[in-house]
């Protein structure tokens, strides 16, 4: 028996000991291991690629598609077309920005949901074929949990200060406003969400009504800039605990809008900056107010950000503002990895690796799924 333990604690020494002789443990070892995986994002209207060696971001190529701007948003049978096109020569220019080979590519991580099922499909199935020739890991990735990971991303020229566990993410994008406590890469809660709209549909909803072009919510941050946030007033939602609501915010929006154009038929082109900035200054109010107590509850004060509405500058502003008014230790991502793309899927795909959490080929694609 003495002879059996002695071999087994023999044989970790000489798989799970670095160089200079010193015992570490099996997650170390992996840690430590030069890891190169394939990114594919493919769950809305932007087909991405990126190879990410461990933390370092080698490459990440968005291809986007113009098609819906002519439809006021995003048309899934044009989506999911336009991913059949863009999906190879996409992989292909990551993998040669990249300058790695094919063979040093050791696994591939996908979005499986949530998304448009149509184009979850294309990614899925792109994945699928390549872990299959090439006889790697595939590892499924939940889409949100990769915005909340972009923190993690490591560039050559940029490095950024990681968040330390536990710390509070808000994530906000077009179909999602999540307050979210993040224990580890791969263990998070959420603890407030929306119960109706998100912050991001809010922005292009109200902006369609505007009548400016789609996607509305970067265009009603660039006129915010030049507006008077306290022109107008719109109402708030009052929901209890830490959830959202905007169903109430564009409701009041719209009957404002009624009501100004019924005395004044140019109203929006005679206030449209005021508007913006009015709008805006409301959903981030709205947005803030349930963040301040989420950490107040959980007493939290390490705060990220991430989803596509974390590029608005009112937003960034506002929370570095309250920030330092609280003493809080924010975090706010560069604007690439704010939008979807495959880098925060590779990265949450480098967690997945190191743990051994490796998908089947029977895995299909979900609309909606949550963290956790």
């Amino acid at each position: 028996m003495e002879s059996y333990e002695q071999a087994i604690k023999l044989l970790k020494l000489l798989f799970f000991t670095e160089l200079q002789g010193t015992e570490c443990d099996q997650n170390k070892m992996i840690y430590n291991k030069d890891i190169v995986i394939l990114g594919i994002e493919s769950s809305c209207d932007d087909t991405s690629a990126s190879i990410l060696r461990n933390q370092l971001m080698l490459s990440n190529e968005v291809a986007g598609q113009a098609v819906h701007k002519a439809f006021g948003g995003v048309v899934p049978e044009l989506a999911s077309r336009a991913h059949q096109q863009n999906i190879i020569p996409v992989v292909d220019l990551a993998i040669k920005k990249a300058g790695v080979s094919m063979d040093e590519i050791g696994a591939i991580a996908f979005t499986r949901g949530p998304g448009l099922l149509g184009s979850l499909l294309v990614g899925t199935s792109f994945a699928k074929a390549f872990a299959l020739a090439r006889n790697i890991p595939l590892i499924e990735v939940n889409h949100l949990q990769g915005h909340v990971l972009a923190h993690f991303i490591k560039e050559r020229s940029t490095p950024a200060e990681e968040p330390k566990f536990p710390f509070l993410c808000l994530l906000v994008s077009g179909g999602n406003s999540q307050i979210i406590v993040v224990k580890d890469h791969l263990d998070m809660e959420v603890i407030g969400q929306t119960i109706d709209d998100a912050a991001g549909e809010a922005f292009d909803k109200c902006a369609k009504v505007m009548g400016l072009p789609y996607p509305g919510g970067p265009l009603i941050d660039k006129l915010a800039r030049e507006g008077n946030s306290k022109a107008f007033t719109f109402s708030k939602p009052r929901i209890p605990g830490l959830d959202y609501s905007f169903s109430g915010l564009k409701t009041s929006f719209l009957y404002l809008l009624r009501d100004e154009i019924a005395k004044e038929p140019n109203f929006i082109d005679n206030n449209k900056a005021d508007i913006c900035a009015s709008l805006q200054s409301t959903i981030i109010e709205i947005l803030l107010s349930k963040l301040k107590l989420a950490s107040e509850q959980t007493g939290i004060r390490e705060i990220t950000v991430a989803g596509g509405v974390s590029a608005n500058s009112g937003l960034r502003e506002a929370l570095l503002g309250t920030a330092g008014k609280l003493g809080w230790k924010m975090y706010i991502p560069p604007f690439k990895f704010t939008t979807d793309n495959a880098a925060m899927i590779a990265i949450t795909g480098y967690y997945k690796y190191l743990k051994g959490e490796f998908a089947s080929l029977d895995a299909v694609p979900f609309s909606r799924i949550k963290i956790g």
